[in-house]
């Protein structure tokens, strides 16, 4: 293992570690604030069919799939999160799982130093942004931009499929104005990771226009997501934004699921699971902004 091999891991074992931390303490304020103010405590349902979701999504994130697409649609199919608590959830609950993709895929392959700390510094810091955002946006507003977004992913995964876009290059780096490219769009990826819009598709998509081996994105894209995630995570938290049940069973059964997917599951017939995802993502993109414009214009923020 080599020393940036050794320090990311450190420093991703930090991040969670303080990131349980603080979600444990803050959850423990709010339940100490809200028995003062004779507020009940959260249902304690659904929890096994929670834990499965969390295992799917995250079997299929490990993959290079994505998480957060999918996510959405079983959560919006089954009605068990608001449409606003989704980009919290989504967060909050991937957050340890995707820590997991990280520590693994950082060390299996190989990426320049450079390109993969920059890419990671820039996502950080576009969450950090997007996060102060999102927290403070309407339903309808949130609606409207997974929407769009979802049909976006869509139209990344039909590209995909056909190879209509780039399978990449060689290279393991990149440097001079390709890496400025790259840095610029994974902070604008950052931002949009708190809306709820799943990181990896079009990080992969990027660094393959850019000439980058998609082997080298998985690094990248996992990376950022597990540096960037507690950051953005925390803000939801504190501005009860989420769904904690929901965000504990994505927590809990992603984890072993990365670790299956990451050594045990060697081929998967990953075509057709890309168009089931399609399929999912397409219907719930449709439903979103049909339920965003039906929504009164005059939607109140909340939180």
């Amino acid at each position: 293992m080599t020393t940036m091999v050794g320090a990311i891991w450190a420093l991703l074992v930090c991040f969670a570690a303080v990131f349980i931390g603080r979600w444990w303490w803050i959850v423990r304020q709010q339940r100490i604030a809200d028995a003062a103010l004779g507020v009940s405590s959260v249902p304690r349902a659904r929890m096994p069919a929670l834990y499965g979701i969390g295992f799917v999504t995250n079997l299929f994130d490990t993959l290079g799939i994505g998480s957060f697409a999918t996510t959405t649609a079983i959560y919006r199919l089954a009605g068990l999160v608001p449409d606003e608590d989704i980009p919290g959830t989504l967060n909050v609950g991937h957050t340890l799982p995707v820590v997991a993709q990280a520590i693994i895929f950082i060390a299996a392959v190989k990426v320049d130093p450079l390109t993969l700390i920059s890419m990671i510094l820039a996502a950080m810091i576009g969450a950090r942004v997007g996060a102060g955002i999102v927290t403070g946006l309407p339903r309808r507003t949130i609606q409207w931009a997974m929407g769009t977004a979802l049909l976006l992913a869509a139209a990344v995964i039909f590209g995909r499929s056909f190879q209509l876009l780039p399978g990449g290059g060689g290279l393991l780096g990149l440097t001079g104005t390709t890496l400025a490219v790259a840095v610029i769009g994974n902070f604008v990826l950052g931002i949009l990771m708190m809306l709820g819009i799943g990181l990896y598709a079009p990080c992969l998509t990027l660094v393959s226009l850019l000439g980058m081996n998609p082997i080298a994105a998985f690094p990248i894209m996992m990376g950022s997501c597990a540096f960037l995630m507690p950051i953005g995570s925390l803000r939801f938290i504190r501005a009860r934004k989420y769904d904690r049940r929901a965000a504990i069973g994505l927590a809990a059964g992603g984890i072993p699921a990365v670790l299956i997917a990451a050594f045990f599951i060697k081929s998967l017939p990953l075509t057709v699971l890309n168009w089931l995802v399609f399929g999912v993502v397409l219907y719930t993109a449709a439903t979103l902004l049909w339920s965003a414009a039906r929504a009164p214009a005059t939607a109140v923020a909340v939180g």
